[in-house]
């Protein structure tokens, strides 16, 4: 008899599954897609809301996993709503994607362990996380939530080229 784990890990927040639009490289957001209204008191010109999810289980001696990385329309809200703030905000998109991509990574060169298979799981992901809530801070920092235009140029265009440096960690559907 083998044992068999099961884990579900969830980041940023919780939706409808109706709500969500997983990441694809030829499916960029629009305006359309954000439907919560936005904060009041709240002076951003958008907000972008995503997820990252795996579905993971340790059967027969193998790691087997499902990540997903989405948007979330009920949670995401436009009030200057223009294409250079939702390029803004469709980095903040790739940006998960990319750390979709890192977890990917990181699942593909662990080796399970039956024992501990479940902790080890958890430690990838948090400290990706981490890492994620810490890139995402700096992206608005830098670009001064894309007012700095020279910045918000520079961030679109390593973004860019982050997400075609990974492309061979893309396939985790």
């Amino acid at each position: 008899m083998f044992p068999l784990f099961y884990c579900v890990l969830i980041s940023l927040s919780s939706a409808s599954q109706d709500s969500l639009i997983d990441w694809h490289w030829d499916r960029k957001l629009n305006w359309n897609d954000f439907k919560a209204e936005p904060r009041k008191g709240d002076g951003a010109a958008a907000l972008t809301s995503t997820n990252i999810k795996i579905d993971c289980e340790y059967h027969n001696n193998e790691a087997v996993y499902h990540i997903r990385c989405s948007f979330d329309k009920n949670k995401s809200w436009g009030r200057v709503k223009n294409d250079y703030i939702l390029s803004h905000e469709q980095a903040h998109f790739d940006i998960a994607e990319i750390y979709a991509r890192k977890l990917n990574r990181s699942l593909k060169s662990y080796k399970p362990d039956e024992n501990n298979f479940s902790q080890d799981v958890n430690k990838i992901y948090e400290k990706l996380m981490q890492e994620y809530y810490k890139r995402q801070e700096e992206y608005d920092k830098e670009t001064n939530f894309s007012i700095n235009k020279i910045k918000q140029e520079e961030w679109l265009k390593k973004v860019s080229s982050e997400l075609n440096a990974l492309k061979k960690y893309s396939n985790y559907n």
